[in-house]
């Protein structure tokens, strides 16, 4: 019964379940207003069109963010130095995008990064993505000194290594820095070394074939006990998965709501490594859309999502709260429901255009430009109290 969490199926079922009670009234902090969505699938699908006139829009993955404001650090640099062959590559592919998915949770507004080699200063994922990227080629994280490409030393990592990697100080302070440490430590811990896991997912493929979905189960399998101070149920760590009463079963999974965000954003991280290793990965459309600020900002600022109370946006909310679970889970769902609005705007199909280009091509961007038009400082429009590991 626990294990059934473990699945984007089950995020996406309870996602519109409370989707459907808050269409009803009956959601305590949120109203829904569908009548804003056709607009803001107008604004998402314009967002698409300025961000990719050709419309080949590439997925949602950590990728992009290593090809931020100039070369693609991973395949220009990193990859540059050939490897062994392409399982070699495709472990350390999964070494950098799983620590550096892992550490990409919100950096908070203050904190700034400062790439030497490019002279670049950036700021939330891209300055989290390029700086994790510098820390795995340095080789701080690999046990051989003479393999740095890999992360396999992950049990030296400390709250004093990260902050020197992420330029962290008095004046340039990172949200959850000892969490993210923590974090990476437990992965070393749970799994040894990340990459390991493609040997896992490729020998599940059959017939040179991977489901997403089943990249999404691994990744919760696998790393459902690096989570610190998450639910479980029949000794099984859930993960991102959180109560809220309005979601009602008559067993043990009774107000539970799967949302495994990171764990999701991963999965589709590392469709592309798995692709280059000659694996075809299909029915991509069978992960959810993201749980994240910027997805449900976009909702928040666009009017589709409103809070009953106006005074809840002044103040801080925790991340296992009934106002963020909802918020979190009414954006998987209504990243349903916008998809084939968008779609339809765009003129393509749904095969060739998945829920994943859907979100990097328009809808996270959507929301930081809100974001940017609505608030001095581009922050989302709820607060939420976090440890780094969430969001």
């Amino acid at each position: 019964m626990a294990r059934s969490l473990l699945s984007a199926a089950a995020v996406r079922e309870r996602a519109h379940e409370l989707l459907a009670v808050a269409l009803d009234g009956g959601l305590a902090e949120w109203r829904v207003d569908l009548e804003q969505l056709p607009a803001t699938a107008d604004l998402v699908a314009e967002v698409v069109r300025a961000n990719y006139p050709d419309l080949k829009v590439p997925f949602h993955a950590r990728w992009r963010h290593f090809a931020v404001g100039g070369p693609d650090l991973w395949a220009d640099g990193v990859a540059a130095r050939p490897f062994a062959d392409r399982e070699a590559q495709a472990r350390a592919a999964f070494d950098l995008a799983i620590i550096s998915v892992l550490l990409d949770a919100g950096a908070g507004m203050a904190w700034r990064y400062r790439d030497a080699a490019t002279g670049t200063e950036l700021s939330r994922s891209e300055g989290l993505a390029i700086a994790s990227l510098r820390l795995f080629e340095s080789g701080a994280l690999s046990a051989d000194p003479a393999d740095p490409r890999r992360a396999d030393g992950l049990a030296k990592v400390d709250e004093a290594l990260l902050a020197e990697a992420f330029q962290v100080g008095d004046a340039n302070p990172l949200v959850g820095l000892e969490g993210r440490a923590a974090l990476l430590r437990r992965l070393g811990e749970v799994v040894g070394r990340p990459g390991r896991l493609y040997d896992l997912m490729a020998g599940r493929a059959e017939g040179g074939r991977l489901p997403a979905p089943l990249i999404l189960e691994t990744l919760l399998t696998e790393l459902g006990p690096i989570w610190p101070g998450r639910l479980e149920l029949a000794g099984v760590a859930l993960g991102d998965c959180w109560r809220h009463p309005a979601l009602r079963r008559d067993d043990a999974t009774d107000q539970l709501v799967p949302l495994h965000k990171l764990s999701q954003w991963l999965a589709y991280s590392l469709i592309e490594p798995l692709q280059a290793a000659g694996l075809e990965v299909t029915d991509i459309d069978g992960l959810t859309g993201l749980a994240e600020y910027r997805n449900g900002g976009l909702f928040v600022d666009a009017g589709v999502l409103v809070l009953k109370h106006a005074a809840d946006a002044a103040r801080s909310h925790p991340v296992e709260g009934p106002l963020v679970v909802g918020w979190r889970a009414l954006t998987v769902a209504l990243l349903d429901e916008i998809a084939p609005l968008v779609r339809e705007r765009l003129g393509v199909r749904a095969e060739d255009f998945p829920l994943a280009r859907v979100l990097e091509g328009g809808t996270w961007a959507a929301g930081r430009r809100l974001a940017r038009e609505r608030r001095a400082d581009g922050g989302p429009p709820i607060a939420v109290i976090s440890d780094g590991t969430v969001f």
